[in-house]
């Protein structure tokens, strides 16, 4: 019934209903338009600019996170949490007194949007806040409604009240097809979370979904934590690539794209190496997925996820990527070669082609091949020009409109977020996006897409605004540099907008299917759609300006960037496949042949091609896909 706003991990399992569509302008009917505001301006000056703070307001009113009145103090997560658990009860009384029939399914949605709304927005704040009080009291509210959740997916009499609804075929017929099938979809949610189980095993599925749950934060908030070494232990020229804290070196990162091979050895075998607690939650948490599975009776845990996806099981996954991998093999050696020979000319003592050498090796060779130097670029593209040139491409092909808008006192967690309104020529005010762009101390390395609340439509004919966060690591601009982005940058920027136009546009009457909670081998698709459009030279040069002379990019420069994507794209396609097919096989039959570390290699071997490197582990630059 929870859907999670992470991606990687996106909640339900049905597909989004775009422009045009049933979920969208036949929506649109019935709701009434949201006006324009007089206080929003300019996209793109919003982010060429430095923050200059708020005038000084001792009086004015702080309304708390997303403008959640409660959520102007970490305590207020508690009160929010009791609120909604409070509602949940209601709705489950209510729903299971009332007649089979359409409202049934109405009363679902909001239960599950009331929960929805605390844990998505927390499932935010417990990783991105940078007060550790406000973390901690999110990552309580998680725990919190995620307990509660699992309760639900358990509840006899909740499942009884659809089971009613579903079992008429008289009423089902009556149904709208939405409305089936979002029906069906909490059906679904019952029927995985072990509902047929007598009242033991109920609880014993619950129970190992609270545990699931946990084990999931502890792994993935793993993921984000540097490694150290004593600083003896490297060669003191290099020291300074890195963080020194006293008599250790910090290694927080890849360092993927350091000119220096010994550099990207030691942030690789350092941040790489192994951590004895997080393989024990590791193997712990796989294990428990697997008796999770069986318990509720299917033979893997790849087969429970996989149910209600397009792929629909393990075995259709496998046999996508061994035929992929078979029909790269070829493009991949050439690509290995390429990058080999270039490893060769610049360092021939050490030729040896490692997993550390292929970003940085392919980024010299687009460099010289096609004159693709980041910093000649870069001034072409400022972060206003880039949010100015996605604005112009959204109004051309959607009919929408990015404009900034002031936060209220308090609404925002950190000073250089910005708030972005999404206004459709027609339809007016479709929903927020926060902007978490830039670097902070603490804040998670990866570009993300969150759901804070799903969109529905309300009871009063009112449409609930969806609100998303897009967080990425940019360069803070300064007084007088604006943020300047490489082309990897700009493309990482146009994927993420990708996923916030989905969650903008997949307007359904049920938010237990808005945006992006859909089948999780769909919700890429959008995101990955933007990205040819930061491929294409007539986009780009529709934006690319030089910040100082406002100067376009050169057409031969738009070109040649957007040949260079090519060089290397099969040996990055096979890492993805590698990346896949290990995911699908710690899901796979259990007990497992060998140590998480031992099938990590093998499978490297069979689906990469570069040598494993021992005592490393790739969980630290890949989050498994059935780990969110």
């Amino acid at each position: 019934m929870l859907c999670a706003g992470r991606l990687g991990g996106l909640g339900s399992r049905a597909a989004p209903l775009w422009p045009g569509r049933a979920g969208s302008r036949g929506l649109g009917a019935r709701i009434r338009a949201r006006g324009v505001s007089t206080s929003w301006f300019p996209v793109g000056a919003a982010f060429n600019v430095k923050p200059q703070g708020r005038r000084l307001d001792l009086f004015g009113e702080r309304r708390g996170l997303f403008g959640v009145p409660e959520l102007s103090a970490p305590e207020g997560f508690r009160v929010a949490q009791e609120n909604a658990l409070r509602k949940a009860d209601l709705l489950v009384e209510r729903v299971c007194s009332v007649a089979p029939g359409p409202q049934t399914v109405l009363i679902f949605d909001e239960l599950s949007d009331s929960l929805c709304r605390v844990a998505d927005l927390a499932d935010f704040v417990k990783i991105a806040h940078p007060e550790p009080a406000f973390r901690e009291a999110a990552e309580e509210a998680c725990t919190s409604i995620g307990t509660a959740v699992e309760k639900l997916n358990t509840n006899v009499e909740l499942y009884r009240s659809l089971q009613k609804l579903l079992a008429d075929k008289k009423l089902v017929d009556s149904l709208d097809p939405e409305t089936r099938r979002v029906a069906e979809l909490f059906m679904f949610d019952f029927e995985i979370s072990g509902i047929h189980l007598d009242k033991e095993k109920r609880k014993r599925a619950v129970d190992l979904n609270v545990k699931i749950l946990d084990l999931s934060n502890t792994f993935l908030t793993g993921t984000n934590f540097p490694n150290k070494i004593e600083k003896h232990l490297l060669p003191e020229h290099i020291h300074q690539n890195f963080v020194v804290a006293g008599n250790h070196v910090i290694v927080d990162g890849l360092h993927a794209e350091s000119p220096d091979d010994l550099v990207r050895e030691a942030a690789y075998k350092i941040f790489l190496y192994p951590n004895a607690g997080q393989l024990r939650c590791l193997e712990e948490l796989l294990s428990n997925r697997d008796l999770l599975a069986k318990l509720v009776g299917y033979s893997t845990y790849s087969h429970r996820a996989l149910q209600g996806t397009i792929a629909q099981s393990p075995e259709t996954v496998m046999q996508f990527l061994e035929k992929l991998s078979e029909k790269l093999s070829e493009r991949t050696i050439r690509d290995f070669e390429m990058i080999r020979g270039m490893k060769m000319k610049l360092n021939p003592q050490n030729s040896e082609l490692m997993p550390w050498d292929p970003p940085y090796y392919s980024g010299v060779i687009r460099a010289e091949r096609y004159n693709i130097e980041p910093s000649l670029y870069c001034p072409f593209f400022s972060l206003g020009a880039c949010m100015e040139g996605l604005n112009t491409l959204f109004g051309r092909l959607l009919g929408i409109t990015l404009y900034a808008e002031q936060p209220a006192k308090g609404e925002v967690w950190c000073e250089g977020v910005r708030k972005l309104a999404v206004v459709h020529e027609s339809e007016g005010l479709l929903g927020y996006i926060y902007c978490d762009f830039f670097q902070r101390a603490g804040k998670p390395h990866q570009d993300c897409h969150f759901t804070i609340r799903g969109g529905r439509l309300k009871e009063d004919g009112d449409y609930q605004l969806p609100v998303v966060v897009l967080m990425l690591n940019l360069p803070h601009p300064s007084r007088n540099l604006p943020t300047l982005l490489t082309p990897g940058m700009m493309e990482n920027l146009f994927h993420e907008m990708g996923h916030a136009m989905h969650s903008m546009l997949g307007r359904t009457r049920y938010q237990h299917v808005t945006g992006t909670r859909c089948p999780t081998d769909f919700a890429e698709v959008p995101s990955i759609l933007m990205e040819y459009f930061a491929n294409d030279h007539r986009v780009v040069s529709q934006f690319a300006r030089h910040y100082q002379t406002g100067q376009s990019l050169p057409k031969n420069m738009v070109s040649r960037l957007c040949e260079s994507k090519k060089v290397g794209a099969a040996a990055d396609m096979q890492l993805q496949v590698f990346y896949a097919a290990l995911d699908q096989i710690y899901h796979g039959k259990h007990p497992l042949t060998a140590s998480t570390t031992d099938i990590l290699r093998e499978t490297q071997e069979k689906f990469y091609g570069l040598p494993y490197v021992p005592n490393t582990v790739c969980f630290r630059n890949v989050l498994l896909l059935m780990t969110l």
